[in-house]
C-alpha cells in the first residue's frame, strides 16, 4: 500500500482529481489531498505495513485544537458515509461544490458524486463566496436536467444566502441542503426553515468520514453514545482507521468492541434530547472554569441566540480572570447589523434561565465571527476582541 500527496486545485480545476479517487476508492493507490497553492503536508512518520488495508484517502483534520492530523478512510468508510447520505435525502442526485475538496466536506461532495455516477457542478469561489455566483451555479444544475438536486454548505455560506433574494431563491431549488463544519445559529435554522429550505443540519469529522448525525439523528451506518464525561462517541461504518503516523493518539481515542464495531472518542460535549436526538453542547477543552464552576460555551450560545432579541450567531468563550480563574465572555452578531447588544442585555435575558456563574460578564458585538477553516469560529481572536473591546 502506497501513500501519494494529491494537490487539490482551487475552482473548476478541482475535477481533475476525480480520477485520482476513483483509483483511491477502488484501492488502486491512496491519496494524501492538500491545497494545490499551498506547500505539501507534513506527516508524522510511518511506514507502509502500518496503512490499513483498503485505504483510500488520509484526511487533514481541522487542527481546532492542538495540531492537525491525518485521519485514514478507507474505501468502505468512504461509500458507507456517500451512500447512507443519499438514502437519508431520498436517493441519488446531483452536486454542487461549494467548499475546498481538500477538506472532508468538499471531498465527500466529490464522493457522493462518484458513488452516484454524475459529475458534480463547481462554484468556483476563488475570488469569494457570494449569492450572486451561487444563483447562476444553482441555475445552471436545474438547466442541466438533473434530478434530485444537492449542496453542502457552512453556515456563514447559508446566512449569506438567507440575506439575499437570489441567493434564497436558489436555494429552494436543491432537495437537500447540508449544513455543517461548526454550529448553525438557531435564528438562521429557523429562517431557512420558515422559507422552505430543505435544510439538513450535519454533525461529523473527518475521522467520521464528515457528517454522520443529520438532525440529531445518526446516518443508518452509524451509533451514537455519551460515556460519562459527557464525551460524544461515534461508532459504525463511517469511523477511520486511526491517524497517519499515530499511534498512540490512535490507541487513545480509537477502539473495537467486541462486536467488531470501530468507535471513536471525540472532544465534543453532548447530550440526548427529550426525543432523542444528539445536542452538541461544545468542546471539552472549551469548557470555562469560573470561580471554580464548570461552564460549558454550547449552552451559554444556545441560550443567547434563543432568548437574546435581535442576536443571530453567539460565541462564548473564556477570559483569564484574576479574581474568577476565568469569566464568561461572548461574541455577537446581530440581525440588524447597525444594533448593538450589551453585557447588561444579555444578563437580563437569561437570568433565570441559566445559573448566574454562566452569565456573561463581557459582551462584544461584531459585524462578523472571526472563522478559521471552514465554517470553524477563531476562538483566538475572538478572544483578542473581548479582551480589547
Amino acid at each position: 500500500m502506497t501513500l501519494t500527496a494529491l494537490p487539490v486545485p482551487a475552482g473548476p480545476d478541482v475535477l481533475s482529481i476525480l480520477p485520482a479517487l476513483e483509483d483511491a476508492l477502488a484501492g488502486r493507490g491512496a491519496v494524501l489531498p492538500y491545497a494545490a497553492d499551498g506547500p505539501p503536508p507534513v506527516v508524522a512518520p510511518h511506514g507502509a505495513a502500518e496503512l490499513p488495508e483498503r485505504l483510500a484517502v488520509a484526511i487533514g483534520t481541522s487542527g481546532s485544537t492542538g495540531r492537525p492530523k491525518h485521519a485514514l478512510l478507507t474505501a468502505d468508510n468512504l461509500a458507507a458515509s456517500a451512500d447512507a447520505t443519499h438514502s437519508v435525502l431520498g436517493g441519488v442526485g446531483s452536486w454542487l461544490l461549494t467548499m475546498p475538496a481538500h477538506h472532508i466536506a468538499g471531498l465527500q461532495v466529490l464522493v457522493r458524486s462518484l458513488r452516484a455516477g454524475t459529475t458534480p457542478l463547481v462554484l468556483d469561489s476563488r475570488d469569494g463566496f457570494t449569492a450572486a455566483g451561487f444563483a447562476r451555479a444553482g441555475a445552471r444544475l436545474r438547466q442541466s436536467g438533473a434530478g434530485r438536486r444537492y449542496t453542502a454548505l457552512v453556515p456563514t455560506q447559508l446566512g449569506r444566502l438567507l440575506a439575499d433574494q437570489d441567493g434564497l431563491e436558489a436555494l429552494l431549488s436543491f432537495d437537500g441542503v447540508l449544513v455543517g463544519g461548526s454550529a448553525t445559529p438557531h435564528a438562521m435554522q429557523q429562517e431557512a426553515l420558515d422559507a422552505g429550505v430543505a435544510l439538513r443540519l450535519t454533525y461529523g469529522m473527518s475521522e467520521t468520514a464528515g457528517g454522520c448525525v443529520y438532525d440529531g439523528v445518526p446516518l443508518p451506518v452509524t451509533r451514537i453514545h455519551v460515556d460519562n464525561d459527557r464525551h460524544v462517541v461515534l461508532g459504525g461504518a463511517t469511523v477511520a482507521a486511526g491517524y497517519l503516523g499515530e499511534p498512540e493518539l490512535t490507541a487513545d481515542v480509537f477502539v473495537v468492541d467486541p462486536e467488531g464495531v470501530r468507535w471513536f472518542r471525540t472532544d465534543d460535549l453532548g447530550h440526548f434530547d427529550e426525543s432523542e436526538r444528539l445536542v452538541i453542547d461544545g468542546r471539552a477543552d472549551d469548557v470555562i472554569n469560573t470561580g471554580g464552576l464548570k461552564i460549558t460555551p454550547g449552552v451559554v450560545e444556545d441560550a443567547i441566540a434563543r432568548h437574546v432579541p435581535g442576536v443571530l450567531d453567539a460565541v462564548v468563550i473564556g477570559v483569564p480572570d484574576v479574581e474568577w480563574g476565568e469569566t464568561v465572555c461572548a461574541a455577537v452578531t446581530l440581525i440588524d447589523p447597525s444594533g448593538r447588544v450589551t453585557a447588561a442585555d444579555v444578563r437580563e435575558q437569561l437570568r433565570g434561565i441559566l445559573p448566574d456563574p454562566a452569565l456573561p460578564r463581557r459582551v462584544v458585538t461584531l459585524p462578523a465571527i472571526p472563522q478559521r477553516g471552514p465554517g470553524k469560529p477563531d476562538r483566538a481572536a475572538i478572544r483578542l476582541a473581548l479582551q480589547s473591546g
